[in-house]
């Protein structure tokens, strides 16, 4: 089974019984028991309908899709749940990610220097305070000041000074479907 087909055979799932679909990864091939982060993004023509995923690996490729699947249809704060009549147009996209790249940055500059634009994932974390952008935002905010701008500004962090204490790690994504 394709992850894209897995991602919304576990959507489908939802609508009927309000849980994602249980996956048992002895059922799947090999790589679908790897253990493997991914994130599931949903469009609905053309707009963000739901993003959900998993930053750091730790459990089997096929669980994880399926459950970020259920959670970006059901469970992303910025949308309501997904309803059935949504389904028909919904788009489904599964990215893999590979392992967190820590960056060493005392400064926005420093960060600058190492970001590959178009490539890179980004997590910036501050205290209790995270976020991420996926490769695909760069399509968005192709500058890397702006993407590190916007970055913070998800992070409610002040979007012109850097922070202290600011961790930074990249990733990058292969896409799944």
């Amino acid at each position: 089974m394709s992850l894209v087909r897995l991602a919304r055979s576990s959507i489908e799932h939802g609508l009927v019984h309000g849980h994602p679909l249980a996956v048992e990864p002895a059922a799947h091939g090999p790589a679908l028991r790897e253990t493997a982060a991914s994130f599931v993004t949903l469009e609905l023509r053309s707009a963000l309908r739901g993003c959900i995923g998993t930053l750091e690996a730790h459990r089997p490729l096929a669980v994880d899709v399926a459950e970020n699947a259920f959670a970006a249809a059901f469970r992303d704060p910025r949308f309501p749940p997904l309803e059935r009549i949504e389904l028909a147009a919904l788009e489904v996209h599964v990215a893999l990610l590979s392992p967190l790249e820590r960056l060493a940055a005392a400064s926005e500059a420093e960060l600058l220097a190492q970001l590959r634009p178009g490539v890179d994932g980004l997590v910036l974390r501050v205290g209790e305070r995270r976020a991420t952008f996926l490769p695909a935002v760069w399509e968005e905010l192709p500058d890397p000041a702006a993407f590190v701008r916007h970055l913070k500004r998800k992070a409610e962090l002040p979007a012109d000074a850097w922070p202290g204490g600011a961790e930074v790690w990249r990733y990058t994504v292969r896409d799944a479907g």
